[in-house]
Parts: C-alpha cells; sequence; structure tokens
C-alpha cells in the first residue's frame, strides 16, 4: 500500500524576478527565432547562431569562443564547423598566435547580423507600443543595473 502525501507538504511556488525574466526571455527568443526564420536564417535558433552572436567585425579567436560561451572546446570546434560548412564564418590564421584560428563572419554571417539587428529593433518597438517608451526605457535601465552589479 503506497501513502498519498499530503498536499500541504510542499512550500508553494511563488512568483519571482527570476520567473518572469525567464519567461519574457523565453517569449522574446520564440519571436526572434521565427522572425529570423522568415528571413532565411532558421539556423539562428540552432546552438550554432549563439557562436555568430559572439563575433565582432575582426573575428574572434577560436580559443577564446568556449570562455565567451561557457561551452567546451569540443562543442564550440562542432558548432565554427557546421557554420564553414554552411558559409556562415571563416576561420583564418590568428596573427597574436601562430597555431590559433579567428573565427570571421562571411557575407551570409553578415547579413544574418544585420536582420538579425532589424528584428530586435522590431520586438522593442512593439514593447515600446505596448507599455511606453518611458516604461521600457525604466526596464532597460533597471536591467542594466541589476546586470552590472551581478
Amino acid at each position: 500500500m503506497v501513502k498519498q502525501l499530503d498536499d500541504n507538504s510542499l512550500p508553494p511556488l511563488i512568483d519571482h524576478v527570476g520567473w518572469r525574466l525567464w519567461r519574457l526571455a523565453r517569449l522574446w527568443k520564440v519571436e526572434f527565432d521565427a522572425a529570423m526564420a522568415a528571413r532565411g536564417h532558421g539556423w539562428m535558433a540552432e546552438a550554432r547562431g549563439a557562436v555568430v552572436g559572439q563575433l565582432r567585425p575582426d573575428g574572434m579567436s577560436q580559443s577564446g569562443l568556449p570562455a565567451a560561451m561557457g561551452i567546451s572546446k569540443q562543442a564550440v570546434q562542432q558548432l565554427v564547423d557546421e557554420l564553414v560548412a554552411d558559409g556562415i564564418v571563416e576561420r583564418v590564421p590568428d596573427p597574436q598566435d601562430g597555431r590559433g584560428k579567428i573565427v570571421r563572419l562571411l557575407p551570409k554571417g553578415i547579413k544574418a547580423i544585420a536582420d538579425g539587428n532589424a528584428v530586435k529593433l522590431e520586438i522593442e518597438a512593439r514593447y515600446r507600443g505596448e507599455i511606453g517608451a518611458e516604461r521600457l526605457e525604466a526596464l532597460n535601465a533597471a536591467l542594466d543595473a541589476l546586470a552590472e552589479k551581478g
């Protein structure tokens, strides 16, 4: 015979800022991914899309990507291999490290970044329309302040 647990034995789940941030981030990501897929960049919703988000105009050393992304060197290697195969990035010799490689965006990757920026601005404009410019500015300022303390 199995004893039923008393429903009162577990503490209640509470609403909290972490839940609200996670929920909004998830909704934002779904909207962003759908808009990017509509622009021909469905791959941005995959793990390899995160690599592209780390790259700047001069590229980044492949050895620096694992720390920036919080994943293993092997995972970065695989993701970069996929991006190279799809013509989104290239590897070039690192002038600072004879054995190292710099990962740089190719035109297809640059287009994805430009389209991503446009999508981000569209989402933000919709948020501004829904909650107002002042509230969105206050939200952004509050999030920045919390992130700077972390």
